[in-house]
């Protein structure tokens, strides 16, 4: 059974920076691609960035120049490293999990998710 664990939200001021993790564990998880969704308030989750395991990346157009997803294999983590953060991106960011069936944009897009993680809180607020 692949389990996600997610650290690295908080509160931050508009303009900041911040870096969440998502630590991967469970047979077969080295195979999975991975990505993050993001639920703002009062809105539907939306996908906003998933990476194969090669390392190919899809990103939503409102992510585009300010967040880098990368994973570490040996790890089996994965980070988004958010930049110029805005207050439209506050909101409960959940790492997800999938099989590689199908194509990162579609992962993020368009598939049920097969392993959720709890999610963490971010927070841009001055």
């Amino acid at each position: 059974q692949v389990q996600l664990v997610e650290s690295g939200g908080g509160l931050v001021q508009p303009g900041g920076s911040l870096r969440l993790s998502c630590a991967a564990s469970g047979n077969g998880v080295e195979h999975y691609s991975m990505g993050w969704f993001r639920q703002a308030p009062g809105k539907a989750r939306e996908g906003i960035s998933c990476i194969s395991r090669v390392g190919s990346t899809y990103y939503a157009d409102s992510v585009k120049g300010r967040f880098t997803l990368s994973r570490d294999n040996a790890k089996n983590t994965v980070y988004l490293q958010i930049d110029n953060l805005k207050p439209e991106d506050t909101g409960v960011y959940y790492c997800a999990a999938d099989p590689p069936v199908t194509t990162v944009q579609a992962m993020c897009t368009e598939v049920p998710i097969a392993v959720w993680g709890q999610g963490t809180q971010v927070t841009v607020s001055s």
